[in-house]
């Protein structure tokens, strides 16, 4: 399984609609919420073994799936 299809996995056992949402940011436009994005950053950093510094913790990151692929491949060094 690609670095990409574990993230994705992640994301739509926390919430399905992260996955089709095509907007510019979960939070503001109401799909995600506070909770689940600390839960998205548990997830990872348990399913990839890291740990995502407060400062990458920001809802720039975690705005829509493909902000938090390229975080995560640049976290990953990808």
């Amino acid at each position: 399984m690609s670095t990409e299809e574990r993230i994705l996995k992640v994301l739509e056992g926390i919430n399905e609609k992260i996955l089709t949402y095509s907007g510019e940011n979960m939070m503001e436009d109401g799909t995600l919420d506070s909770f689940e994005l600390i839960e998205i950053v548990s997830q990872l950093e348990e399913e990839f073994d890291i740990e995502i510094d407060a400062e990458y913790a920001v809802i720039e990151n975690f705005a829509n799936k493909e902000t938090i692929i390229s975080l995560m491949k640049k976290l990953l060094k990808e």
